[in-house]
């Protein structure tokens, strides 16, 4: 098993590796996208925000592993963000101060200042990461979301195709999860090909996850990237409407933190016999029929209809994207040089 993810780093280096060309790799420089770097100290620094808790037991070679999969996520985002920059997307300072108010808002100044240093980031270094990202949603909402139209007849027709699923016999919760298992699964199909293959492997990858979903990224992307079930990861880990009564069957403290979430909050990480979850309560339901000329319906058909047609749109559009970048993984190669002894 070991030497199979072994394989996997070394095919992922040489797919990278294609657009390279052998080129030198500049000092200190990881990747290059568009001729813009991507330096080790930044991948460094984005490696032990998303794994701060590494195990001992981890080798190197899992490191570079894990480094691999962080490299690719901040070529993607430097990829966005320069169309951002040429769409004129990027967001304002305006933007980014009120998003950091939000943030802030929750804390007094000494548990906010606790928080930034848990996650060893400067205020300066969170604003700028707000700005990434709120640039990255913009251009998201422009070439995305705003092209996509939900029609009246959409949404009757899935009611009519749906209608016994809107007859609630008990209360019911529209969840969401991200499931992370330490046991190796070739049924798993996440967009990263990403499964642990062990217990320590499945703490690290739901922690990444964790910090992931705690610096404000979209749940659903999040689950089509990493979640490790094969019947939910491919539609951003809904699971559809629970009843109260199953998630007491299945685990009882899951009950417990499921009550207690509001709708579009995120649980913590949970440990259950099936490996570690991250849950989102996209809605909660009391029992009994629900009509299509309830707004209720009708809200949560167009939300699932939309977010079908934006996770499907946003997976093209990456692809795209990637397509027309020139994206040269300096890190990649020098794997692939070390792995085989090329040059």
């Amino acid at each position: 098993m070991f030497r199979s993810r072994i394989f996997i780093s070394i095919t992922i280096s040489l797919v990278l590796m294609l657009a390279a060309c052998k080129r030198s790799a500049p000092a200190g420089v990881a990747a290059q996208v568009n001729s813009r770097p991507i330096t080790f100290d930044d991948l460094d620094k984005q490696y032990k925000l998303q794994f701060p808790s590494p195990s001992p037991e981890t080798s190197e070679d899992q490191v570079a592993i894990q480094k691999l999969e962080v490299l690719r996520g901040m070529v993607d985002n430097e990829i966005m963000l320069q169309r951002a920059e040429k769409r004129s997307l990027v967001a304002q300072d305006s933007e980014v101060t009120t998003k950091f108010n939000e943030l802030k808002a929750p804390y007094t100044q000494e548990e906010f200042a606790k928080q930034l240093n848990a996650r060893k980031i400067t205020a300066d270094e969170l604003k700028s990461q707000l700005r990434r990202d709120l640039s990255i949603q913009k251009l998201f909402n422009k070439e995305i979301t705003s092209h996509i139209s939900i029609t009246d007849k959409d949404v009757s027709d899935f009611y009519a195709a749906n209608k016994a699923s809107f007859n609630l016999a008990e209360p019911q919760v529209h969840l969401a999860q991200v499931l992370v298992t330490p046991q190796p699964d070739p049924n798993v199909r996440n967009l990263k090909s990403d499964k642990a293959q062990n217990e320590e492997q499945a703490k690290q990858k739901i922690q990444m996850i964790e910090a992931r979903l705690k610096q404000g990224e979209d749940f659903t992307m999040i689950a089509q990237n990493f979640s490790e079930d094969p019947n939910t990861a491919s539609n951003g880990g809904d699971l559809g409407f629970v009843q109260e009564s199953s998630l007491e069957q299945a685990h009882v403290e899951l009950r417990k933190m499921v009550m207690s979430l509001q709708p579009g909050q995120v649980s913590p990480v949970l440990h259950t016999p099936e490996g570690f979850r991250i849950l989102k309560v996209i809605s909660k339901e009391p029992a009994g029929q629900r009509e299509l000329t309830d707004p209720r319906v009708q809200q949560t058909i167009r939300e699932t209809l939309l977010n079908r047609k934006d996770q499907l749109l946003k997976a093209v559009y990456y692809e795209m994207a990637r397509n027309e970048a020139e994206v040269v993984n300096y890190f990649a190669q020098s794997l692939h040089q070390k792995f085989t002894g090329s040059k």
